[in-house]
């Protein structure tokens, strides 16, 4: 079984470019023939967040099931909107640092779905690490994720510095909008994460990237969301607040 790959950018290229017995490129003009009929290989969505509608319309309805959503950032809300909450979902740890670049495998990027397995199969045998988890793990690994993105994006942005001096100057400030957003997130999809460790993973993986620098992006799919959240559950987030009055940005910033 190969797996169609929609979007024609760093990771889709670098996938069909790995293996192209496995991964059949969809582009903006091309390739889109290969979508008809009735369900069957999975389709891996490798498009920005605010390209997902205009995507998901070219999708014939009986190809929806296949889906498979590997996008950062808080998907949950626009996909139960769509009906699509039974789809697949991924996070890919990988790095292609520019299109045409080659594949950087990280750590075993999980899926969780009905095309999981087959999702894991493809990437395993090109040599990309992966793995299927359960709902639980996946939201799990979920928010870790949207935290570093979030809060070391903010912290790059405040500072005017790299999360390499984020961890190493603004420890207290990294601790304290980590657990406020942890909350948030915790509260909402119902897991629970060990804050020291967690907090050391977030620190070590910065170290490791030290000269990388973050921004606020995609507001509604990231930071967005944990003020959404925070204001309904009535959960306090001053120092993300005061972060974000810092940079500018808060309700009514620019939506998804």
């Amino acid at each position: 079984m190969s797996v169609l790959v929609i979007g024609a950018g760093r990771i889709g290229t670098a996938l069909a470019k790995r293996d192209p017995s496995r991964f059949s490129l969809i582009d903006r003009s091309s390739g889109w023939e290969q979508l008809a009929g009735e369900a069957g290989d999975p389709v891996l969505l490798a498009v920005r967040n605010d390209d997902l509608p205009a995507v998901l319309e070219r999708v014939p309805a009986a190809r929806r099931e296949d889906l498979v959503f590997v996008q950062n950032g808080m998907l949950r809300p626009w996909l139960a909107e769509q009906g699509l909450s039974g789809c697949t979902r991924g996070l890919l740890f990988m790095a292609v640092p520019s299109r045409g670049a080659a594949i950087e495998p990280g750590g075993e990027s999980p899926f969780c779905g009905p095309r999981a397995q087959a999702v894991v199969e493809a990437f395993t045998a090109c040599g990309l690490p992966a793995e299927v988890v359960d709902e639980e793990v996946f939201a799990g690994v979920e928010l870790e994720k949207l935290l570093w993105n979030c809060v070391f994006g903010l912290c790059c942005e405040a500072f005017a510095c790299d999360v390499g001096r984020v961890v190493r100057e603004h420890a207290d400030v990294l601790a304290a909008v980590v657990a406020e957003l942890q909350a948030v997130g915790e509260a909402e999809l119902g897991v629970e994460l060990e804050p020291g460790p967690l907090l050391q993973r977030l620190r070590d993986y910065s170290l490791s990237i030290s000269s990388y620098r973050g921004a606020v992006k995609e507001w509604a799919w990231r930071n967005g969301w944990f003020v959404d959240v925070a204001a309904r559950r009535g959960l306090a987030t001053p120092v993300h607040d005061r972060l974000l009055a810092r940079v500018g940005r808060g309700p009514g910033s620019a939506s998804r």
